[in-house]
């Protein structure tokens, strides 16, 4: 694959929380326009690395430079061409979703035709809904709507797809792809390797604090395979969830 511009540079980060090191000097570079995945165990450290390159969290050390900009320097204009998925606890529960994107379009000063918005994630006919009235899916394809207000270079997404049924998790991959492929680039972070592997060029594998692999998908599984590794069982050319998608259908089922 062709590497573009670094768009994200991290070069030896450090965070403690008192004596415990939660992220141990990791280095990593992001490219423009790829789905960059950043995988590990619950307390790998990889939500605090996010949170970071967010603004989000104090580092302890390191440097991090976004889209050409230093952390350290200038976090607010960071800021400004980032798109951080909000818990959807965080919203306001009277407004509905119209109201919520116009609400977010004004803090970020920006002029934002909120319907279009609502049609990039296929929520159109929900938009006089209020949030406590999605379901699991609409939420995750809400919350994202919101990350793209500001019109990012870059869109962070912290588990996007936890707790959805296969055809939200498959209708949320799609609409990952869609917004790269506007040359928008996207961190994510996930439990499901299927979905890694679907979706990520590349990825970082953390483990206690540490990048302990980094590369596309397919090389981290030829490297395995070349030391000899082998599954127990006979690789089938399908897996349970595809048997569920082919009976159940693509198509969203959304109370």
């Amino acid at each position: 694959m062709e590497h573009g511009r670094v768009i994200i540079s991290v070069e030896n980060l450090v965070k403690n929380y008192g004596n415990f090191e939660a992220v141990k000097g990791i280095s990593f570079d992001v490219y423009e326009n790829e789905i960059f995945g950043l995988l590990g165990p619950n307390g790998a450290g990889k939500s605090t690395t996010l949170e970071i390159i967010e603004t989000l969290r104090p580092k302890t050390g390191g440097k991090i430079l976004v889209n050409g900009i230093d952390l350290d320097r200038d976090p607010q204009e960071i800021k400004k061409i980032i798109g951080v998925q909000l818990q959807t606890s965080g919203y306001y529960p009277n407004l509905t979703l119209l109201e919520l994107i116009n609400l977010f379009a004004g803090l970020y000063n920006r002029n934002v035709n909120a319907m279009e918005l609502l049609d990039t994630v296929n929520l159109r006919d929900k938009a006089k809904s209020k949030v406590k009235e999605l379901s699991g899916g609409q939420k995750q394809r809400f919350s994202i709507a919101t990350t793209l207000i500001n019109e990012p270079k870059i869109i962070f997404l912290d588990e996007p797809t936890t707790g959805l049924d296969p055809q939200a998790r498959r209708n949320l991959w799609d609409l990952v792809k869609q917004i790269r492929s506007r040359g928008t680039t996207v961190i994510i972070t996930t439990h499901y390797m299927d979905e890694a592997e679907f979706l990520c060029d590349r990825v970082a594998i953390v483990d206690s604090g540490k990048i302990v692999a980094l590369n596309t998908p397919d090389r981290l599984i030829d490297e395995l395979v070349a030391t000899g590794f082998e599954r127990p069982k006979e690789v089938k050319k399908a897996n349970l969830e595809d048997v569920f998608i082919h009976l159940t259908g693509k198509s969203l089922r959304e109370d």
